[in-house]
């Protein structure tokens, strides 16, 4: 049975009298990969606001692995499109920067940082800085500082969109097989309805105004190339 990690009970957030989203309830397992898609005004950041702590609903709860977490920031790590690196830092310390924001010591924290850099495909970039690295390799950097920031999820607003076409398809076949040696639930925000087939176990549709779960489709990976244009037709559907 699959270990339920994160989950929200009737989420709603409005702003100037406005709702935002209304009566979210999504669920995240262990290890699985989630992707949210929506129109631009949809409110996937609002949500992803307040799955982080960040923003406090008008209404509902978040739970990570059964304890009640709404408004309470540093239990989700939270991923912005952009990688944020800063520049004056080494690649090893922009990688320990979430650890040593927990508490642990820089020291401890770069020892801990550099045991992943192999798997994380960052092997002899530990002294090297943001600026010598490809826009790719700075993704993985990122990723690797929210998963050692992390309690087991992951929020990840599109992470890849930056990327050009070649560098991104090259990341997601590198995303897929690093999720298969480590242990982290992720929820993607991506407007790329390819993106969210390729990645994803579930994907939620967000749409309406206000924003509220439409549907649920889970991506069966044995016939996932067979069926892939009918999920793109049926997500594009959704989202007009």
């Amino acid at each position: 049975m699959s270990i339920l990690k994160l989950k929200t009970e009737n989420i709603t957030k409005s702003f100037d009298d406005r709702i935002i989203i209304e009566d979210i309830n999504i669920e995240l397992k262990k290890g699985e990969i989630v992707s949210l898609i929506g129109v631009s005004g949809s409110g996937k950041t609002t949500l992803f606001n307040i799955l982080s702590g960040l923003t406090k609903p008008d209404k509902g709860r978040v739970y990570l692995d059964g304890e009640d977490i709404t408004t309470k920031p540093g239990k989700i790590s939270y991923m912005l499109q952009k990688d944020l690196l800063l520049p004056h830092k080494k690649i090893i310390d922009n990688a320990a920067l979430g650890l040593v924001v927990k508490g642990m010591k820089k020291k401890e924290a770069r020892k801990e940082a550099e045991k992943y850099f192999e798997a994380f495909g960052l092997t002899g970039t530990k002294d090297k800085y943001p600026s010598q690295l490809s826009g790719g390799m700075r993704q993985r950097v990122a990723l690797l500082r929210t998963y050692l920031a992390t309690d087991g999820v992951a929020l990840l607003d599109e992470p890849f969109s930056a990327l050009d076409a070649i560098t991104k398809s090259g990341m997601h076949n590198w995303y897929l097989d690093l999720m298969s040696k480590i242990e982290m639930s992720t929820i993607f925000i991506t407007h790329d309805i390819e993106e969210a087939i390729l990645l994803s176990d579930r994907i939620y549709i967000l749409a309406g105004t206000p924003g509220t779960i439409v549907k649920e489709i889970v991506i069966d990976k044995a016939t996932k190339e067979e069926h892939f244009l009918e999920y793109k037709e049926r997500i594009k559907k959704m989202l007009i």
